[in-house]
Order: C-alpha cells, then structure tokens, then sequence
C-alpha cells in the first residue's frame, strides 16, 4: 500500500457500531480495489500521481464505468488530500457509505 492508502486504512479498518466494514486490495473481476465494502457495493480508489496523465485518466474511467455497470459505486480521492487530512477523507467516506445505507433502505 501507499503512504496515503495506509493512513487512510488506519481509519477504515477500525469497527465501530453504525459503520460499513471495507477490504484493502480487494479483487473484482480484473481489477484491484484500494478498498471496497461489499455490503454497499461501494469502492474506494486513492488517485496519486500516476492517475494525471491522460491516458491514465482514460483508464480510470473506462474501469469505473465497468465497476458500474456491475453495480459498484466508486469514490475517487485524490492522495494528497488523503496525505493533508486522512481524517477527513475518511469521514467523507463514511458519509458516502452512509448515505447509499440510506438510500438502499428507501427502495422497497
């Protein structure tokens, strides 16, 4: 893992009641997730440098539109945000995780 997706898994591993449980590195068809809760569908993916150049963005949406289209909801979290304040990135995932909680309860 890189500095910042260890700071971040500092925070997400930690079970507290009322909150989603997420993997590190987990493996969905052909790609791997930074971090992913399977309850929600929803992954994690910390974006360092590599992700500016153009091609690497054309591959970052070409696999999020697959992950997608398999249901799976991704945050994209540039690494030096996670790197400036890991606390908030992480309380901005929970928020996320949160809210699709929510959202799933409202469908009957």
């Amino acid at each position: 893992m890189t500095p910042p997706e260890a700071a971040l898994w500092l925070r997400l591993r930690a079970r507290k009641p009322g909150r989603s449980t997420f993997r590190r590195q987990h493996a969905v068809g052909p790609y791997i997730l930074d971090f992913y809760c399977a309850a929600l569908r929803l992954a994690v993916e910390i974006d360092g440098s590599t992700h500016l150049s153009e091609d690497a963005a054309a591959h970052d949406a070409r696999r999020t539109a697959w992950l997608n289209a398999q249901g799976i909801e991704v945050i994209r979290i540039p690494a030096v945000d996670v790197l400036r304040d890991a606390d908030t990135a992480a309380e901005y995932i929970w928020q996320v995780a949160a809210a699709r909680l929510a959202s799933r309860a409202q469908i009957p």
